[in-house]
């Protein structure tokens, strides 16, 4: 689509063409370079102008951020200086849109509290299958799960006519906090071989307001496979478009 042309949004209404800034790296086994090239099509049908960053140095350059109508993060594990990380949360806190999934969002950049108060979640866990059912590699940590739709997320534009889900993938434990709007979640139940008593409940797609920005996060998405769930798939793509600017 050429520089200028307006687009559609998602009322009908016509609008100018938007920047968003992708971000993405760290651990490889979330496929961060794979999984972000999925939405890039999506991105730019729907009027965005797309940068593409290997390193969250980019947060600490005031003149890109302050352009960025939107920052998709694929970045799991990792490190952020606090310089980046100050300049995300102003981006954010100016109007910037913040939009990730899995551990690309709730498990990047552990040491920082900044970054956790922003997005509002952090991973601490994947429960593991039964012993028995165990292979000894990374998919001892799919386990059948569901994602149930909450009374807020029935009506949000995220979430709406969706529908409860089921998936097999890691399901993630997520520590959270009440600043969440949460649209989904998932309960952990209680398990012989793990030492909790009772079912946790996990926010699993949650909408967060910071200052004049939107951050949109969805635990779903371990692998390219996951994000190819049409269920999934749409999440992430209106969540991409709520956030932005």
């Amino acid at each position: 689509m050429p520089q200028g042309r307006g687009i559609r949004n998602l009322e009908g209404e016509t609008v100018a063409r938007r920047s968003a800034v992708v971000v993405r790296g760290g651990w490889d086994g979330h496929h961060p370079v794979a999984a972000t090239e999925m939405f890039l099509p999506f991105l730019h049908e729907n009027g965005f102008d797309v940068r593409i960053e290997g390193s969250p140095r980019v947060y600490a350059d005031a003149a890109i951020m302050g352009r960025a109508d939107l920052i998709v993060q694929s970045l799991t594990m990792g490190e952020a200086d606090a310089e980046s990380i100050a300049g995300l949360r102003r981006a954010v806190e100016a109007g910037t849109g913040l939009a990730g999934w899995h551990g690309g969002i709730v498990d990047a950049f552990r040491a920082s509290a900044d970054y956790l108060q922003l997005v509002g979640g952090q991973f601490a866990a994947h429960p593991a299958a039964d012993p028995g059912e165990r292979l000894g590699d990374g998919s001892d940590y799919f386990v059948d799960h569901r994602y149930e739709t909450t009374e807020g997320g029935r009506a949000h534009e995220i979430t709406r006519g969706v529908g409860d889900f089921s998936l097999r993938t890691e399901q993630y434990w997520v520590l959270h906090d009440d600043a969440n709007d949460v649209l989904m979640t998932t309960t952990h139940p209680v398990r012989a071989h793990e030492p909790w008593h009772r079912p946790i409940v996990s926010p699993a797609v949650w909408t967060r307001s910071w200052g004049a920005g939107r951050v949109f996060v969805a635990t779903p998405g371990h692998d390219p496979g996951v994000l190819a769930d049409p269920r999934v798939r749409t999440i992430v793509e209106r969540g991409l478009l709520w956030a932005a600017r």
